[in-house]
């Protein structure tokens, strides 16, 4: 009897041991990602967001502009930006917006793979942050149609996509009614990474047709 109780005992420490430990695997998983953001986002300071992307090196000097810090939509868009580890890949017909652009830039420095594919008509606009991405070494490639390249997505490593109706400019950040969809899922990631890629052999330089 007294083996037969030791060895439920045991057995029981043992359930109870991988129990613990399935609850703890469980508990670690990280979530897959699901955020809508909703926009107008009101005027913010990003350089605490970008001084910590920046990496432990980085100075991090107190900002003195008046504008706040507080969680709002653009924070929490440049933070899935921002997490980028490996590659990012952007389409964009409209990227005009300062802030989003020393996100990209310094994405770029740290090692991360950029591509970027854009309207050829808005590329040249002012205030276009095209120029100065493409200063800094990034690829840029753009269509060469009568028609608009319109899309408005992102994919972070391959596995989050960030798509909506917003233009990457001021104007639509702070004044327009936009929306952004911000999900983990292959489900949907696979088509638009498909869509990048399509699009991104269609728009190489060396298919471009001059006269």
């Amino acid at each position: 009897m007294r083996r037969g109780g030791a060895a439920g005992e045991a057995a029981g420490a043992c359930g109870r041991r991988a129990r613990s430990g399935g609850r703890a695997w469980r508990w670690r998983r990280r979530r897959p990602v699901r955020e809508v953001l909703f926009f107008p986002s009101p005027p913010s300071c990003i350089e605490a967001l970008l001084a910590e992307a920046a990496g432990p090196g980085a100075a991090a000097r107190p900002c003195p502009c008046p504008l706040p810090r507080g969680d709002c939509s653009l924070s929490r868009l440049l933070r899935r930006l921002l997490s980028a580890r490996r590659s990012l890949e952007l389409c964009l017909f409209a990227f005009c917006s300062p802030q989003l652009g020393r996100a990209v830039q310094l994405l770029h420095r740290r090692g991360v793979r950029v591509r970027v594919v854009t309207d050829a008509q808005y590329m040249t606009l002012r205030g276009s942050q095209i120029g100065l991405l493409r200063h800094a070494g990034i690829q840029v490639r753009h269509d060469q149609e009568s028609g608009y390249m319109h899309h408005k997505f992102a994919i972070v490593d391959r596995r989050m996509l960030i798509t909506g109706s917003l233009n990457w400019t001021t104007q639509a950040i702070q004044n327009n009614r936009e929306n952004v969809l911000v999900v983990e899922d292959a489900e949907y990631v696979k088509p638009f990474l498909d869509e990048f890629e399509r699009i991104w052999e269609e728009y190489n330089p060396i298919n471009y047709r001059f006269f």
